[in-house]
C-alpha cells in the first residue's frame, strides 16, 4: 500500500517567493500629462510628391508607373499603395487603370471624384 504524497518542492522554486531586490530600474517613472489638444494634420504642400502625382494623373494623357516612379523617386509599391490608399480611400479620387494601346501597359488616369 503506498500513500500518494505531493512531491517536495525544490529549493528554486521555493525561493522565488523570497523577497526580491529592487533596482532603480524598477521604480516607477513619474507620469507625463497628457496632451488635451490634437493638432490637425497639415495638408500637403503645393510642391509636394503627392501633388506632383495627382497633377500626373489628371492630365488627359495619364501616367504609367514607370513615369510615376521616376516623378517621385519611389518603390513601384509604394506608389501603387499611394494611388488605394491616399488618393482613392482619403481623397475620394477615382482613379482607373487600363491598358496601353501601344505597349500594353497600365495607364493610370484620375477620372473625377468617387462616391
Amino acid at each position: 500500500m503506498t500513500s500518494k504524497s505531493p512531491a517536495p518542492k525544490s529549493k528554486a522554486v521555493a525561493n522565488r517567493s523570497a523577497a526580491k531586490p529592487t533596482s532603480v530600474a524598477t521604480r516607477a517613472a513619474p507620469k507625463r500629462s497628457k496632451s488635451t489638444t490634437t493638432t490637425p494634420l497639415a495638408p500637403a504642400p503645393t510642391g509636394s510628391k503627392q501633388s506632383q502625382l495627382i497633377h500626373l494623373l489628371s492630365s488627359g494623357a495619364g501616367a504609367t508607373l514607370q513615369q510615376m516612379t521616376t516623378l517621385t523617386g519611389w518603390q513601384p509599391h509604394t506608389v501603387r499603395g499611394t494611388i488605394s490608399g491616399i488618393l482613392r480611400k482619403k481623397l475620394g479620387l477615382q482613379v482607373i487603370c487600363s491598358p496601353h494601346p501601344e505597349s500594353g501597359k497600365g495607364v493610370y488616369r484620375i477620372t473625377g471624384t468617387g462616391a
